[in-house]
C-alpha cells in the first residue's frame, strides 16, 4: 500500500511502499477512503507532541469501509469513522468512571497507532464509530476530531448564550452551525485582517465577526480558544461577563502570558478539553444530521498530503482539507 510517512521532527512526509497491515485480535482491517487534516498533525510535524516510536502515519480523522476484522471481532456494516482515541485500557479510575479520553495509558490515532495517511489503516473496532449513510466521505471525515472536539468544548460551555469562537477554522466552522442550531448567538474572532475568514462566519451564522484583539458588541458568556496562541485567553477574558467561561479546545498551545487577577475574578474560568470520548462521538454524529452541518473542505490526494499540511499553516482555505487516498 501508498503511505505518506513522518520520519523525524521538521523533515517533509515522504511517500513509501508498505505492507498492507493485519488486523489483530478486537481490531479491522480498513480500506481508507478519506482522511481529515488536523492541526494536531502540524503540532506532531513540528515537535511540539511528542511521537514515541517514529516513523509513523498520520492521520485521525478517518472515514473507511472495513475490508477484513481479526480473530474474535465482528465486522461492521458500512462505512465507519475512526478518531484521535485509538485505544484505552478500560480498567483504570479515568476509564471505569466515563472519562476515558484522560486514560494514562491511551494510545492515539496518528501517533501511537499508524493512521489515515495511507491506503489501508487497522482500527480497534471498540473505538470506531458507525456513520450516517447519506453524507459523502469528505464531509464526514472533519467531524471525526475538529467536529468532535469541538462538540467537547461546547459541551464544557454549559447553556451560554452567547458564544464566542477565536480561531475560524476546521472546528470553529462545524460548532458554529451546532451552536446556531442550538438557538445561540455566535461571535466569531480571527486574525486582523482576515476578510475573507470573517465573511465566512458570518455566512455560517455568526451574529458578529471581527478580530482576536476586538471587543464584540455584548458580553460573552462562554469562549472557545481554538488557535494554538496562548495570548488569546486573557483576550477572551476581557470579552467574558461574570461568571463565564472560556475553554482552551487544543492539543497544544503556546505559553498563557500573565495577566491581572481582575480578568478572572467575578467567578469567571479557564479550563482545558482533553481529547474525547466515544459518548461524544455517539452524540455529535446522531446530531448533525439534525443540525444540518455541512463541513467545508478542501480535497487533496494522498501525495500531496504534505502540502495540505502547509496549507494549513499558512491558513490557505477555509473549513478544512480532507486526504483522498
Amino acid at each position: 500500500m501508498r503511505a505518506m510517512i513522518f520520519e523525524e521532527v521538521g523533515g517533509p512526509l515522504r511517500e513509501r511502499e508498505l505492507p498492507i497491515p493485519e488486523p489483530g485480535p478486537g481490531q479491522l482491517l480498513l480500506k481508507v477512503r478519506a482522511c481529515g487534516v488536523c492541526r494536531t498533525d502540524l503540532h506532531l510535524l513540528d515537535g511540539e507532541v511528542d511521537i514515541p516510536h517514529p516513523p509513523r502515519v498520520f492521520g485521525h480523522q478517518i472515514v473507511a469501509e472495513v475490508v477484513d476484522a481479526g480473530p474474535d471481532t465482528v465486522a461492521p456494516a458500512g462505512r465507519i469513522g475512526v478518531p484521535w482515541l485509538g485505544w484505552t485500557d478500560g480498567t483504570c479510575e479515568y476509564c471505569t468512571s466515563g472519562r476515558e479520553n484522560l486514560c494514562e495509558r491511551a494510545r492515539f490515532t496518528g501517533r501511537d497507532i499508524d493512521g489515515g495517511y495511507a491506503e489501508y489503516a487497522v482500527a480497534d473496532a471498540r473505538y470506531c464509530f458507525e456513520l450516517p449513510p447519506e453524507h459523502p466521505d469528505e464531509q464526514l471525515a472533519p467531524l471525526l476530531c475538529a467536529g468532535l472536539i469541538g462538540y467537547r468544548a461546547l459541551r464544557m460551555c454549559g447553556e451560554a448564550r452567547r458564544l464566542g469562537l477565536y480561531g475560524f477554522g476546521a472546528s470553529a466552522h462545524i460548532i458554529a452551525q451546532v451552536a446556531r442550531w442550538q438557538g445561540r448567538e455566535v461571535y466569531a474572532f480571527t486574525r486582523s485582517g482576515d476578510d475573507a475568514g470573517q465573511a465566512f462566519a458570518r455566512e455560517l451564522g455568526a451574529v458578529w465577526a471581527g478580530a482576536s484583539e476586538e471587543r464584540p458588541p455584548q458580553l460573552l458568556e462562554a469562549a472557545i480558544v481554538f488557535a494554538p496562541v496562548g495570548g488569546l485567553v486573557p483576550l477572551a477574558l476581557k470579552a467574558l461577563a461574570r461568571g463565564g467561561t472560556v475553554v482552551c479546545a487544543g492539543i497544544h498551545m503556546s505559553d498563557i502570558p500573565s495577566f491581572p487577577y481582575s480578568l478572572l475574578w467575578e467567578e469567571r474560568a479557564v479550563r482545558s478539553v482533553a481529547n474525547l470520548t466515544r459518548r461524544d462521538g455517539e452524540e455529535l454524529l446522531a446530531l448533525a444530521p439534525e443540525a444540518d452541518v455541512h463541513t467545508h473542505v478542501t480535497t487533496y490526494p494522498l501525495a500531496r498530503a504534505g502540502e495540505a499540511l502547509e496549507d494549513l499553516r499558512a491558513g490557505a482555505f477555509t473549513g478544512a482539507a480532507v486526504i483522498l487516498p
